[in-house]
């Protein structure tokens, strides 16, 4: 230091915010790189501005750029800007005192948060002091753009006050040199500084050079009119975002000017990320403040089951340095949040609307992210609905359809939506259990997955429709087409329920005669305080006990089996024993319900034994 350098003490809020920074604030010392950068950017942005209303000033020759050089042998980090620059009294007044800096307010925020990793640099324009977390000492080399400004250096070590002298030959900007603790060497190595760059700055609307090298060479297209962007443009920006090799499924471009700034480019990937892993992924939708990344991978910015999406969102809005434990409890960001989960959903519905094979190949692969949704987001859950695929008795397989196409096909009368939940179509359709409907012309939707039971429990109704298992006991469907033959007469029905519940005891909660079979003797039904063959395998693979399996056995008193079965009560009940047990455990197998099926081999050629 020069002896015509004159020596300042720091106020006493910028003393104590300067402690605060060194000692609590950051988790993450890199953080000052982001700062630093942000700062710059913000410099060449005032110096745009002027360039456009100023005749003259100081450099004009100056590309509006940050270059950013590492030194390791001189253990040292310097970013260079050709902004607007200070004069001495900016120096004083920005960096020294509490006029400019915004430190007193930050200072009655950490007070009120009562936290010490707050994360509130940026809120308040002290971003400059998160260097000396890193720094032995800082030296400011600047000019102003003002053509009468000075040559000067600001130095301070950040703890016993700063000087300022006069330093010959500065360029238009400021040159800040970071003389880094040992502890903090990696920061003067040029891997690590391009690593943070790469993280949080690729998208400064200015350049960005580390050691010559230009990193930040992708645009923002966010920030674009989608016009003014072409197909090939956002794919390779999302193939930068996402890591990706493949180009996006869809793209959802979005700007608004009220009731927030903001600005998003959302990607939804052509693969399930969570194909091949055993637990979720992590968030893929950044958030940024004017091109300035806030938090990677924000828990709270978007809901859980939109994980799956890569892009950005930026709200000139946010605070610039909001932080990470207090992101889900902003009202700002729950305000991001509503707003692009609607504008993601209604864009999906059009791209359902307007190619529906590309989307039923989209559900077919990211079906389980729809319908957590739908199990779990009820804000959203009508919107998710309309997104809802299936198969039904009304599709050929493989083939999909949605709920507002079933209303449209459902008789006028119909208050019902019913579905069945199976391990396949070839198992349901197997089964008993859409007897009844096909017969009387009623369109029945398949659902393939144990997710399914609580995604329809969630719904319970669409345009006003109950959703109606149709393994449900209390369902009332009209006579029209009752089914050929003579059923059994009541008594002996009545007689012949008795004597079969009397010998299947407590594995059924009540057994009758029904007119919903056609072709099938029996049906095991789920009572409506019972537990169906979805949620029972939910639970036991959650290790949970599912107590043993109650259900209504429903006969069917035409069918030739079953009148047999009366007879042969009565005259063979040896025999009536066996075909008793074997058509209750038929019931329970085709309703996904049978616990054991060790018995049921030997038990038919007991039958058979015995028939011959």
């Amino acid at each position: 230091m020069s002896d015509s350098a004159t020596s300042y003490a720091f106020q006493a809020e910028v003393q104590q915010l300067l402690d605060i920074v060194i000692n609590s604030l950051y988790t993450d010392k890199e953080i000052f790189v982001r700062e630093l950068v942000s700062n710059a950017s913000d410099a060449l942005e005032k110096m745009r501005r002027y360039s456009l209303t100023e005749g003259e000033y100081f450099d004009s020759d100056l590309p509006l750029e940050i270059n950013i050089t590492t030194d390791d042998s001189a253990n040292t980090f310097t970013i260079a800007d050709y902004g607007i620059g200070m004069t001495r009294e900016e120096l004083v007044e920005n960096i020294g005192t509490i006029a400019h800096s915004g430190s007193k307010q930050f200072l009655r925020a950490m007070s009120e948060s009562e936290q010490k990793e707050s994360n509130l640099i940026g809120q308040f324009g002290v971003g400059f002091y998160s260097a000396f977390m890193v720094a032995e000492e800082v030296q400011v080399y600047t000019h102003s753009w003002k053509a009468e400004g000075e040559h000067l250096c600001w130095t301070s070590d950040g703890r016993t006050g700063y000087a300022i002298e006069e330093s010959p030959g500065q360029r238009r900007g400021c040159k800040i040199v970071v003389k880094l603790k040992k502890d903090f060497e990696e920061f003067s190595k040029e891997w690590r500084i391009k690593s943070v760059l790469e993280t949080y700055s690729s998208f400064v609307p200015f350049p960005v050079n580390l050691n010559g090298e230009r990193i930040n060479k992708i645009e923002a297209l966010w920030l674009k009119n989608k016009n003014e962007v072409s197909d090939d443009e956002y794919n390779e920006f999302y193939k930068f975002i996402a890591h990706a090799p493949e180009e996006p499924a869809f793209r959802m471009h979005f700007s608004a000017d009220a009731p927030l700034a903001i600005n998003a480019l959302i990607f939804t990937p052509k693969e399930n990320p969570e194909k091949l892993l055993s637990g979720p992924v992590d968030p893929g939708v950044s958030l940024y403040c004017k091109k300035v990344l806030i938090a990677e991978q924000p828990k709270g910015l978007l809901p859980e089951w939109l994980r799956f999406l890569k892009g950005v969102i930026d709200s000139a809005d946010l605070p610039l340095n909001i932080s990470r434990e207090s992101m889900q409890d902003s009202a700002l960001v729950q305000k991001i949040n509503r707003l692009i989960t609607k504008r993601f959903l209604k864009s999906l519905e059009s791209e359902a609307k307007d190619d529906s094979e590309k989307y039923d190949a989209f559900f077919t692969k990211f079906n389980r992210f729809i319908k957590e949704g739908i199990a779990t987001d009820f804000e959203h859950r009508d919107a998710l609905a309309k997104l809802l695929r299936f198969e039904s008795t009304f599709t050929d397989p493989g083939k999909y359809t949605d709920l507002a196409s079933y209303i449209d096909r459902a008789k006028d009368d119909q208050q019902q939506i019913y579905y069945i939940i199976g391990p396949s179509r070839d198992a349901i359709e197997a089964g008993p259990y859409l007897e009844a409907f096909k017969a009387r012309g009623l369109e029945v939707i398949f659902f393939f997955e144990p997710i399914d039971d609580y995604v329809v429990n969630a719904l319970a109704k669409y345009e006003e429709k109950d959703l109606v298992s149709i393994d449900r006991d209390d369902i009332k469907l009209d006579d029209t087409a009752q089914p050929e033959g003579e059923a059994l007469d009541k008594s002996a029905s009545k007689k012949l329920c008795k004597w079969i519940q009397s010998e299947l005891g407590d594995r059924v909660k009540e057994v009758r005669v029904g007119d919903r079979l056609i072709d099938s003797p029996a049906i095991a039904l789920t009572p409506d305080d019972g537990m169906n063959a979805q949620v029972r395998q939910m639970m036991k693979a959650m290790n949970q006990d599912v107590g043993a399996t109650k259900v209504i056995l429903e006969l069917n008193p035409r069918h030739e089996v079953v009148k047999k079965l009366a007879t042969a009560s009565e005259e063979r009940p040896d025999l009536a024993k066996l075909v008793t047990a074997q058509i209750f455990d038929n019931a329970l197998l085709s309703a996904g319900l049978l616990e054991e099926s060790k018995d049921m081999v030997s038990r038919i050629y007991d039958i058979i034994d015995k028939a011959l």
